[in-house]
């Protein structure tokens, strides 16, 4: 791994406010983020990113690296919960292992966020269209993990018509707005863009140093709980993503030569969902204990994404 890449990271101040959570935790601070500051500045976020790969998609012509890019990300998001289920279910019950499995076969739309800063602070350019590329993969994996569930579970084990499920996959309020934003991204001339840019652009960054700050102290306070579920969780939280994210790494060179898209396409692929798989598990898989893979996706997998994942896919790209 690039020894420099690995620096750059850990000096980011967005990390480093993600570190000062965690460390207010552990000091028993009072320090928070108000729960409907918390939400703002995630849709804050989520408007963004969406926006801007809005812009960048209206800036360029559609072309067959772009359908293949969203078929690549759709495949990628039903293989890792088909083979990561039947791994898990040798430890854990048939609804945690879909829910884990869905959880880790969907994204994160805030580990996308920081790797498109990660980018611009290496300068490498990337293309918007993997903001649809992020949204088309969040369903498909809460699909493949309740039909899993329903396959090898109990009949009670899953509640809900399937029609019911995709369509709550697919209105959850992150894709919603990332979609929305993404379109009107594409529709808004460039005069009117610009009217904005202040609001989309400028103040991105600062947002995204609060949101990480948020985003330590939660992840601080389910730390410990985390914990007492063993070793095989943590393993998995950690050696999962890594072999997702170097796989696509490498195989994502078949589709584009694009050292960005390649590296956003891995961090997709090892990132896991904190937001839209807990919504729609508590509807359809009710037994799924969040316990179990809300620390795994937001206390181990996302640092350990953000501190070693980046640098180390961003290398293997490099080296291939």
């Amino acid at each position: 791994m690039n020894l420099d890449l690995l620096i750059t990271n850990l000096t980011n101040p967005a990390f480093l406010f993600f570190i000062l959570g965690i460390l207010a935790v552990q000091l028993k601070s009072d320090l928070e983020i108000p729960e409907s500051s918390s939400k703002f500045i995630s849709l804050y976020l989520l408007f963004s990113i969406g926006f801007k790969g809005g812009e960048e998609l209206s800036h360029s012509s559609f072309t067959m690296e772009i359908l293949w890019s969203v078929l690549f990300g759709v495949a990628v998001a039903c293989l890792i919960p088909f083979y990561t289920f039947f791994i898990l279910k040798r430890k854990l019950s048939i609804e945690d292992s879909g829910a884990v499995a869905s959880t880790y076969g969907s994204v994160s739309a805030v580990t996308f966020v920081t790797a498109v800063s990660f980018l611009e602070i290496q300068k490498i350019a990337f293309g918007g269209h993997l903001v649809a590329v992020m949204a088309f993969m969040e369903a498909p994996a809460i699909v493949i993990g309740v039909i899993l569930i329903r396959v090898y579970g109990p009949k009670e084990a899953s509640n809900g018509k399937m029609k019911d499920i995709i369509k709550h996959s697919l209105t959850n309020g992150s894709v919603l707005l990332i979609l929305g934003s993404l379109l009107i991204g594409i529709l808004a001339n460039e005069q009117q863009a610009q009217g904005i840019k202040p609001f989309t652009t400028d103040i991105y960054k600062g947002f995204l140093a609060m949101f990480l700050l948020d985003m330590g102290i939660i992840s601080g306070r389910k730390l410990d709980g985390f914990l007492k579920n063993g070793w095989f969780t943590a393993i998995f939280a950690i050696l999962i993503p890594v072999v997702n994210g170097c796989a696509v790494a490498v195989l994502s060179g078949l589709i584009t030569d694009e050292v960005g898209n390649r590296f956003l396409l891995a961090i997709l692929a090892a990132s896991a969902s904190y937001i839209a798989v807990p919504a729609a598990m508590k509807i359809a898989v009710p037994n799924a204990n969040p316990g179990i893979f809300l620390p795994m996706a937001l206390a181990v997998t996302f640092p350990f994404n953000i501190i070693l994942g980046m640098p180390l896919y961003l290398s293997v790209i490099q080296a291939f």
